[in-house]
């Protein structure tokens, strides 16, 4: 069996012909018309994507008409329209505004396929999820099902810079094109529409958290203009990232301190000049005080007063404001994992009802594996935003496949025990732990202009993923990427089950290979690619991964006990007892909690020497294991695909090695023991490690040198 070329473009939309003639016929007699109610702009985005996905998956003339008995028909109507003999049929009580009923409905000798919504929006993801119900080959009858998204803002944020690089970037240039907007629509502007919308992704941040003041002058303002009205009839609104010294830098004052009346005013003053253009506009995404941005401490404020600044200016139009917690000062000697928590938590419940704070899946940085951020769980009176990066900055950029849904669903299912046992990540994002009125997901786009959009075809699956996730928290990674192989490849077992295997294996594959036993941040510095645990003279050290590992003659690990830094303190009891006690830490977070003697006894009764050199080599064996099942793969994927991500397996397989001999060879300067039987010999030495230089590593803005 084989198919055709595919570079990726269409992403899990790609609506080929269906291959199954008999399911195809099914299909056919299901939906020999359409009614689709009349309406807006999102209905008409509606009868394109049926006309489009419905025309290539059964290969038919996709007729529209009005209700009619004698047919078997795909009805797509908002409750109000509905025909008088279905609304006794459907109950949308239970629906949000977003959400939708898919429900077969027999009437004498004919089937309809009944979707309905209290709002377009609704109709439209119902579409989707009828279209991703034929490209997955799921029957039609009996359907039933009820969706309403658990969390309010799903959104995507880009770091995209006005010059089109794109900071952790890995897929090319922003697909962005400030220079011809707004009187240049790009095609790819509606398909990125459509993509989000597929998965009910219902915001996106354009402009980089490192942010340009810029973008809010009218020059730019124009262009933002012209995506929102792209955006809107997908239900999608466009957030941006508001410099905090953008009164001085484009508005002529002197100051930008959040408590003075100018500075007051010329907020309020900017926020009603985009709500003018853009009644829609969804708010600001800040991040200030961090990393060298400015902010509100730079006038002796603190975020608090900086987030409800930006809260009042938006609040009369009803906008948010998304306040990042990612900060850490190199004026603090706290320790980095505990900073975020000092600085927010004391305010809990001083924030405007309109302000969001935005908080990092873990305590320091996008790592490959973190305990969740003690934030979570700790402010039951603010409502708190999960980011989650799906650009892989820390996991070996748009080479290395790694299907990320596997740790958004790990941090989700973590319990806090901030109300007792059950009390997971998951429900304090979508509200339900404290009732909260206002949630939010975020996850830092992977998306370039590439000709797949991610740059490696899988990299495709943590964009689908994280949408799906922050539809629904609670859904599982192995269903996920289901959904996701059968719709952007196909349904074949022989297919779907080895490279379902493949992918929620190759989370654990990676942290093995580069961050075993609970390491972490020791990539080399700036560019995070490749290993650099050596690295300790840079001017801040918390930006030296020195300072994670602490690595010495007695050992390695960052102690966070009572005797170290008592990070564990800002958990919940239950879980600093857990992860404080060597006894019953899980020995995935032993090194991130505790610092050990190299020959500590693992459960396994090996040292810890030991431990860390098997997990290093097991992770280079699990890529091999992936290798092997991609070339077996051969039959059921198009050349083109299959060969892309069989060279980017070898990348992966090269650095995978790199990683372990790196580490090893270095921390075996302390250790002074032997390599593990089990680990196979440094390629190279410690010497040729340290002297790799990456200048003009992607993901970092160029250097005109």
């Amino acid at each position: 069996m084989s198919y055709s070329m595919n570079n990726g473009y269409d992403l899990w939309l790609n609506y080929t012909k269906i291959s199954d003639e008999a399911l195809l016929k099914t299909y056919q007699n299901h939906f020999q018309s359409i009614y689709l109610n009349d309406g807006g702009e999102t209905i008409e985005v509606i009868k394109k994507e049926l006309k489009m996905g419905l025309g290539g998956l059964l290969d038919m003339e996709v007729q529209f008409k009005p209700y009619d008995v004698s047919e078997n028909q795909l009805i797509v109507s908002n409750y109000g329209n509905l025909p008088d003999s279905f609304k006794n049929s459907v109950d949308v009580s239970g629906i949000t505004g977003e959400g939708y009923i898919i429900k077969t409905i027999k009437k004498g000798k004919q089937s309809y396929t009944v979707v309905t919504a209290t709002e377009d929006i609704g109709l439209l993801y119902g579409t989707f999820h009828v279209l991703r119900t034929l490209k997955m080959h799921q029957s039609l009858d009996g359907l039933h099902i009820e969706e309403s998204p658990k969390v309010d803002l799903r959104m995507l944020n880009h770091w995209d810079n006005l010059d089109r690089t794109i900071e952790r970037g890995y897929a090319g240039f922003s697909i962005w094109n400030w220079q011809t907007l707004p009187d240049y629509i790009d095609q790819r502007y509606i398909d990125y529409a459509r993509a989000n919308a597929s998965i009910g992704i219902n915001g996106t941040a354009l402009t980089n958290v490192n942010a340009n003041a810029l973008i809010l002058t009218p020059q730019y303002l124009e262009k933002v203009k012209a995506l929102a009205d792209v955006f809107r009839p997908y239900g999608i609104k466009v957030y941006l990232t508001a410099r905090f010294s953008a009164p001085m830098e484009i508005g002529g004052l002197q100051t930008a301190d959040p408590l003075d009346s100018q500075v007051i005013q010329w907020w309020k003053d900017k926020a009603a000049e985009i709500y003018k253009s853009i009644p829609d506009f969804g708010g600001f995404l800040v991040k200030a005080n961090s990393e060298g941005q400015p902010g509100p401490q730079n006038y002796g404020r603190t975020h608090l007063d900086g987030a409800n600044l930006l809260a009042d200016a938006v609040a009369p139009f009803k906008g948010k404001v998304i306040w990042r917690a990612f900060v850490y000062s190199e004026h603090d000697a706290e320790d980095r994992a505990k900073q975020a928590y000092s600085e927010f938590v004391p305010d809990d419940g001083k924030y405007h009802d309109n302000v969001l704070i935005q908080v990092k899946n873990g305590p320091i940085d996008f790592q490959p594996r973190e305990p969740f951020h003690p934030m979570f769980g700790a402010m039951s009176n603010t409502p708190l935003a999960m980011e989650f990066q799906i650009t892989k900055e820390y996991l070996g950029f748009a080479t290395h496949l790694v299907y990320l849904p596997k740790l958004f669903e790990e941090v989700l299912q973590s319990d806090t025990y901030q109300k007792g046992e059950g009390s997971t990540v998951a429900k304090v994002v979508d509200g339900s732990l404290y009732n909260k009125k206002l949630t939010a997901m975020a996850g830092v786009s992977n998306i370039g202009n590439d000709a797949n959009w991610t740059g490696h075809p899988f990299a495709q699956a943590d964009w689908y993923g994280f949408g799906r996730l922050a539809w629904n928290p609670d859904m599982d990674s192995e269903q996920i990427a289901d959904e996701w192989l059968r719709c952007t490849f196909n349904n074949n077992n022989n297919f779907l089950e080895p490279v379902k295997k493949l992918m929620l294996e190759s989370r654990e594959a990676v942290v093995n290979y580069m961050n075993p036993l609970g390491l972490h941040h020791i990539f080399d510095t700036g560019h995070h690619y490749g290993p650099g645990p050596w690295v300790g003279n840079l001017s801040r050290p918390e930006w030296n991964p020195v300072y994670y590992h602490k690595a010495d003659e007695a050992g390695v690990g960052f102690d966070r006990t009572e005797t170290g830094s008592d990070a564990l303190s800002q958990y919940a009891p239950e879980f600093k007892e857990k992860f404080g006690n060597l006894e019953t830490c899980p020995e995935e977070y032993l090194l991130w909690f505790h610092h050990l003697p190299w020959d500590y006894k693992l459960k396994s009764g090996r040292t810890l020497w030991d431990g860390l050199g098997i997990k290093y080599q097991q992770g280079v064996d699990q890529v091999r294991e992936m290798i092997t099942i991609w070339e077996d793969m051969k039959p059921y994927v198009d050349e083109y695909r299959h060969n892309q991500v069989s060279m980017l397996l070898g990348i992966q397989l090269k650095e995978a090695k790199w990683w372990r001999d790196a580490c090893m060879l270095y921390f075996q300067t302390f250790s002074k023991m032997d390599f593990p039987e089990e680990m196979e010999s440094p390629e190279h030495t410690l010497e040729y490690y340290k002297s790799l230089k990456f200048p003009y590593a992607p993901g970092i803005r160029p250097r005109w040198d």
